[in-house]
């Protein structure tokens, strides 16, 4: 999946410089007048990284801040802010509402294009341009953890993944794995001895091999000083203990630049199928979401006009799962392609109890409702108006 950057500045020549700045690179520029139009933009789409100017009309960018880190669903996308000379204080006053980095006006490109390499790890073109890995890609993990309990926590929540989660506990011992192997990813604790996590982080960067690997920080939840630390030296992302596994799994996915799609999207017999796992949290609706354009365009310009829905898996229904269906419904009418569902029982009941979707109806499995197109056309579950 390629990574997305939404630059939020009423000055059209600093968007241009943004895109002009990011040109050689494997992402996409979203744009956006002011802090209304960014804010309905990253609901839409969620972006990798907001670069997001402080004045601006209608809504400034200290307002859109404060709303971005409110919505559940938006506040781990991380924030660049772009200021004046006179507004550097001014950023850092407003740090605490979650700004990774700020940079000052006027900017070279290539300070612009650091910054966000040390968030997300954007590759130029003619490396993006190799074969796409999945998440279904075997990958090389190294966890740097003086206490092997974590280390055994971590490869027991990842055992379900192709990836070789190997633990080592010292800063020398990281440096000779990376010489033998090098890691598509380090996890690497931030209470070693001697700041050995950030003496790692400083070498890994010096070293051509893996200057640009992420690096995970590994943190208790409430060490908010080595938090913030981590966050000005450049790590990939902060991960707080207790881990919760899914989001670690989707940010360590997304850090190696993983297409993880194939969970959900799939073109079989000419149609396209999209599938939801039993749990749908945040983590799956913004997959789901991200994918969703590109999927259903490519499978019109490969002549599918059909797709099936496939929520036989769900153990409940709610309201963001709802919203999630009509979207994917809504992008197919959009572009005439004909849907229908696969259920169960539990999910057919739970659709009697709101009004929107009452009338669904559902067949029992992908067989049965890839039967119904060869044998006759079978009315969609229309969209909410």
């Amino acid at each position: 999946m390629r990574y997305k950057i939404l630059t939020v500045d009423d000055s059209k020549t600093v968007r241009i410089i943004v895109k002009k700045a990011f040109k050689g690179y494997d992402c996409d520029i979203l744009e956006a007048a002011n802090g209304v139009e960014g804010l309905a933009l990253a609901a839409k789409d969620p972006p990798d990284v907001v670069l997001l100017d402080i004045t601006m009309p209608v809504m400034d960018g200290v307002e859109m801040l404060t709303k971005l880190k409110a919505d559940p669903l938006l506040k781990s996308i991380p924030v660049v802010m772009l200021t004046a000379e006179g507004g550097r204080e001014h950023v850092l006053k407003i740090a605490k509402i979650g700004v990774r980095d700020y940079i000052v006006k006027p900017f070279k490109e290539e300070l612009l294009v650091e910054k966000v390499m040390r968030i997300i790890d954007i590759k130029p073109l003619s490396e993006a341009n190799q074969r796409t890995k999945t998440i279904f890609d075997p990958a090389e993990i190294l966890v740097v953890e003086d206490k092997p309990a974590i280390v055994m926590q971590i490869q027991d929540g990842l055992k379900h993944t192709p990836w070789r989660v190997h633990g080592v506990s010292t800063t020398g011992e990281a440096i000779d794995f990376c010489g033998r192997t090098i890691p598509d990813l380090v996890l690497s604790s931030l209470s070693l001895p001697e700041d050995g996590g950030f003496t790692l982080f400083r070498m890994l960067r010096t070293n051509i091999k893996t200057k640009f690997t992420p690096v995970f920080a590994l943190v208790v939840k409430t060490e908010t000083a080595s938090q913030q630390q981590a966050l000005q030296v450049g790590f990939s992302a902060i991960i707080t203990k207790p881990i919760e596994f899914s989001e670690l799994e989707s940010r360590m996915a997304k850090a190696m630049n993983l297409d993880t799609s194939l969970r959900y999207y799939s073109l079989e017999e000419g149609t396209m199928v999209l599938r939801l796992p039993e749990t749908v949290g945040a983590v799956t609706i913004n997959e789901v979401s991200g994918y969703m354009k590109v999927k259903v365009s490519t499978a019109v310009d490969t002549g599918v006009s059909r797709a099936i829905i496939d929520v036989s898996k769900l153990k409940a229904l709610d309201m963001p799962v709802i919203k999630l269906l009509f979207h994917f419904m809504q992008t197919c009418a959009e572009v005439s392609i004909q849907y229908i569902l696969v259920g169960n029982a539990i999910v057919a009941k739970e659709c009697k109890g709101f009004e929107d979707t009452k009338n669904w109806t559902f067949f029992d499995s992908v067989e049965q409702a890839k039967a119904s197109y060869k044998s006759e056309p079978v009315p969609a579950a229309a969209p909410a108006a």
